[in-house]
């Protein structure tokens, strides 16, 4: 019975100060029963050199050397890692110092960055999980300087929000020799983020896409993590309309090596597989299963959408009852305010004033501490204090607050009638604010186009039909377990089922400032 091997960058359960150790260098680490399918897609090219940028403990290329030795071909193994002491672990992993004799202890993404080792040759078979470090934690130079490699490279600079993986990718590409493969398992964002159209309509008009591997929830290659991870089979051959689009229902079994074995024919019981066009699966999303147009009508044909307030600082602006009281804020100051999904327990799809009292009676921050723009001085003297208190324990100099004038003005919304909890292992869900409380950060703002009530109830019927929940998955940002977040402006294009919209409209048109309900 084979072992189960791990290659960076799988985060594995652990305690806290363990898996922000694992963040910062961005090391998850990979199944074998992964691996290895990743390893035949590279080795079917013909090369007899695999090379792997990220090496971590060996187990991509522990893989390479064992499937070669499967299809009694000859392997050469050649690898750079940045952390020598993670690479030491390589050598209890299967491989011993022949093998290694390759790897240097470098940095991929530096090194071609920089073009240090422009004239080695050509990467026929490039194989990789790239260090997962997310654009919060690059440092502002290092971002800089990728940005502008991928302009050089592109044509246009991604988005900051674009991740070092990201780069990996593209200098990986760029280091691609003709007719290589490369094959790499990253994070969804890579094909779910702002930058991925940009990123992808590239690729996919410089290289051809082979295959995309997706997995469902229970096959996840890492169980317990917040990333949704995608495999991308790519060679450096005159781009096809067409692609494998492949998703894994099991985990550790054989199947997805057998078919990525057969060239992508036939399938196994544990896997979903279908072909699809370029042009359908940029438009639908690589890392979600294919969609058939969309004819119907769009939550933005019938509401706005907003973030929640950004307070800047939520232990200083969102307090108790209790806290205001001490505090003796006056009420024009203070409204009433919902700051997590998680107050709404049992997943509830509804705010109401029960649920406000339940929450100050548990000692749950309920009231937003929201100052005008006026003068300090012109505050009643206890609202003067407290701001007094903000500045001379920094609150005044953290990064959003700063950018404020003054800095303590707080962001204005009207109550939405409807709250959208777009984040969390909970199902995402619309839910209707009765209490008409406004929403921090850990909810959107929907607000209908118009207040006529019977649009209100057309609108709550819709949003919490089943199949207008389902269609969050097509605009939505995966993450592990099946949670998805769900930005403004993809909620936008949040598809209202037609049979939803049929079953649910009211028996007369309603045309009122703009909106007419289909019929």
């Amino acid at each position: 019975m084979k072992t189960r091997g791990r290659t960076r960058h799988q985060a594995l359960p652990a305690s806290g100060a363990a898996r922000e150790a694992l963040r910062e260098k961005g090391q998850f680490w990979t199944p074998d029963w992964v691996a290895r399918a990743m390893v035949r897609y590279v080795l079917d090219g013909g090369s007899t050199v695999v090379f792997d940028p990220a090496v971590g403990e060996g187990a991509f290329l522990r893989a390479a050397k064992l499937v070669a030795a499967e299809l009694k071909r000859p392997i050469r193994l050649h690898g750079t890692e940045i952390d020598a002491e993670v690479l030491q672990k390589a050598g209890t992993n299967g491989l011993n110092s022949d093998d290694l004799s390759e790897v240097r202890i470098s940095d991929f993404l530096m090194e071609t960055i920089s073009n240090t080792r422009p004239a080695r040759e050509g990467l026929s078979a490039i194989v990789a999980n790239p260090p997962y470090i997310r654009h919060h934690r690059v440092p502002w130079e290092t971002k800089t300087m990728l940005k502008a490699y991928g302009r050089s490279l592109i044509g246009t600079a991604l988005d900051g929000r674009a991740g070092y993986h990201i780069y990996f990718l593209l200098c990986a590409l760029r280091r691609l020799a003709p007719g290589g493969r490369l094959c790499f398992i990253m994070p969804a964002d890579t094909v779910e983020g702002v930058f991925s159209s940009t990123l992808w309509g590239w690729i996919a008009s410089e290289y051809r896409l082979d295959a995309v591997i997706a997995f469902a929830p229970d096959a996840t290659p890492f169980p317990g993590v917040d990333t949704n991870a995608v495999i991308f089979m790519i060679r450096n051959e005159r781009p096809t309309p067409e692609f494998s689009w492949v998703r894994c229902l099991k985990p550790e079994t054989s199947d997805l090596f057998d078919l990525v074995g057969s060239g992508f024919v036939g399938g196994g019981p544990s896997l979903e597989l279908h072909q699809r066009t370029i042009a359908e699966g940029l438009s639908t999303g690589l890392s979600r299963s294919p969609q058939a147009a969309h004819d119907g009508a769009f939550l933005s044909d019938y509401a706005r959408v907003m973030r929640g307030i950004a307070t800047g600082d939520n232990d200083f602006f969102f307090l108790t009852r209790s806290r205001a009281a001490e505090l003796e804020i006056p009420n024009e100051f203070l409204v009433s305010a919902i700051g997590r999904t998680r107050d709404l327990v049992g997943d509830r799809d509804e705010v109401t004033s029960a649920t406000m009292m339940e929450l100050e009676e548990a000692g749950r921050p309920t009231l937003l501490f929201a100052p005008d723009g006026r003068a300090l001085w012109d505050f009643p003297e206890p609202v003067r204090r407290y701001l007094e208190h903000g500045e001379s324990i920094g609150v005044s100099t953290r990064t959003l607050i700063a950018q404020r004038n003054p800095w303590y003005k707080m962001e204005f919304r009207e109550p939405p009638p409807f709250l959208f909890a777009y984040l969390g292992r909970r199902s995402a869900r619309f839910i209707r604010n009765r209490a008409r409380v406004v929403p921090l950060t850990g909810f959107l703002c929907v607000y209908p186009k118009t207040d006529d009530p019977t649009v209100l109830e057309f609108l709550e019927a819709v949003l919490s039909d089943p199949r207008t929940v389902a269609n969050l998955a097509r605009v939505g940002k995966s993450y592990g377990d099946g949670a998805i977040k769900v930005e403004p402006r993809a909620l936008d294009r949040l598809p209202l089922p037609v049979p939803a919209l049929k079953r649910t409209v009211p028996e007369k048109e309603v045309v009122e400032q703009g909106v007419l309900l289909p019929l």
